[in-house]
């Protein structure tokens, strides 16, 4: 169960800038999700929930990097060619004879160095006579030849705690001698629409009825990031229920996630009902589109309540509750990476908000210009799947103007 400080926000006024919502995020709300060991094969995008470090050396011997000649340096002759008899062939997987047999020794890539030699001819950049090879001046000492632990040194740091698993991770596990790794729990969320005018997808549509997206769009953002969701439906706008509907989606779940019903109109009711049952410790950020979000806790289970319009909720998925599930699953957050991008085109905007426009890229010279996509408003579902990615503009600017630098984040790598 969530444990939050007991002083909350005050409700109304100003709106809460998103980086104060972020900080307060990972101030009230602790880690919550268990651990467990599992085998590399089942950890890709799951977080490490501890510290992994080097049971060897990588590599765990002196080898060589290509295929040819391991010699001594100080055998070869200073400014002319070095002719050596080839006293031995070691293969990878092979190991090296205990002493030095002098000459040069025909080496594979990934074999262990022979104790002595120092150095690797290409076999490309000799010349082989019979059982004796000719090695060209001026190859530096150690070349082509890879030290122990020149990766990593035995109980060096491989995956810090936190760390989204990637392939390259679980590769560097198993390098240094994993075969398990222990990882987070999944976060197990709680999912619902709110309103009476919503139709399960693909259900015939009543008269002022529309089919509910957000359900759809959260489940499969959610699944991207490494929960485990459970579709629990549509809430219809009635303030007798809601309560029962959220006391019972807190009993099994790590996290509560709805989207509408958090405004201040007479059918919104979801603030209400989360006040019932617990308490709320933010609502109404100075976020564009996406400003009626509350976060807090029903029953002690963490709740999210999002806007109703489909982009919103996009966006408040994307920089409130991924921050949120990084707390709570014990992830690292970080936030998605924002490549510099011109502006072609002019906008202006409220100073003191955070907004996100959505645009597409045009490659102009050597750069790219972002151009606005032509319709934006918050319940326009083609200009996500029409647009490349998001800009942002910051809470103190009143517009853009063409040419100005933008920060922009594609769809394609927001999760």
């Amino acid at each position: 169960m969530a444990q939050l400080t007991d002083d909350c926000f005050a409700f109304g006024g100003k709106l809460l800038p998103l980086e104060e919502a972020v900080a307060q995020i990972a101030e009230r709300f602790p880690v919550i999700a268990g651990s467990e060991t599992v085998p590399l094969a089942q950890a890709d995008g799951r977080i490490a929930a501890e510290d992994v470090f080097a049971k060897h050396a990588l590599p765990p011997f002196a080898n060589s990097a290509v295929d040819g000649y391991a010699v001594r340096h100080a055998d070869l002759t200073a400014g002319g060619e070095t002719v050596l008899p080839v006293t031995g062939r070691l293969p990878a997987g092979a190991p090296a004879d205990a002493e030095w047999p002098g000459g040069a020794i025909r080496i594979f890539t990934g074999a262990p160095m022979p104790p002595g030699a120092d150095t690797v001819f290409m076999q490309e950049d000799v010349r082989r006579e019979g059982e004796r090879v000719a090695l060209p001046p001026g190859l530096k000492l150690g070349a082509n030849a890879r030290p122990a632990g020149e990766d990593l040194p035995q109980h060096a740091l491989a995956i810090p705690a936190g760390q989204r698993l990637r392939p390259q991770d679980l590769a560097l596990a198993a390098a240094t001698g994993h075969a398990t790794i222990p990882v987070r729990q999944r976060l197990r969320v709680a999912l619902f629409s709110t309103g009476n005018e919503l139709a399960e997808p693909g259900a015939a549509l009543r008269p002022g009825a529309i089919h509910d997206s957000n359900r759809v769009l959260l489940a499969s953002l959610l699944t991207r990031l490494g929960c485990t969701v459970s579709d629990l439906g549509i809430l219809r706008d009635d303030a007798t229920t809601l309560p029962d509907h959220l006391a019972r989606a807190a009993q099994d779940h790590d996290l509560i996630l709805t989207s509408g019903g958090v405004s201040t109109g007479e059918e919104d009711h979801v603030k209400a009902a989360v006040e019932t049952l617990g308490q709320l410790v933010l609502w109404r950020l100075a976020v564009k589109p996406g400003r009626p979000v509350a976060a807090g806790l029903v029953a002690g289970t963490p709740f999210v309540g999002l806007p109703g319009n489909p982009v919103a909720v996009y966006v408040t998925l994307l920089f409130v509750v991924r921050p949120l599930l990084a707390r709570l699953g014990g992830a690292r957050n970080e936030a998605p990476l924002a490549y510099p991008v011109r502006a072609g085109f002019a906008y202006k905007k409220k100073q003191g908000r955070r907004e996100f426009v959505r645009v597409n890229l045009v490659r102009d010279g050597d750069g790219l210009v972002a151009t606005k996509y032509p319709r934006d408003g918050a319940g326009v579902l083609t200009s996500l799947t029409g647009s490349d990615g998001l800009v942002e503009l910051p809470d103190d600017a009143t517009g853009v103007v063409p040419g100005d630098s933008l920060a922009f984040y594609p769809h394609v790598l927001l999760w």
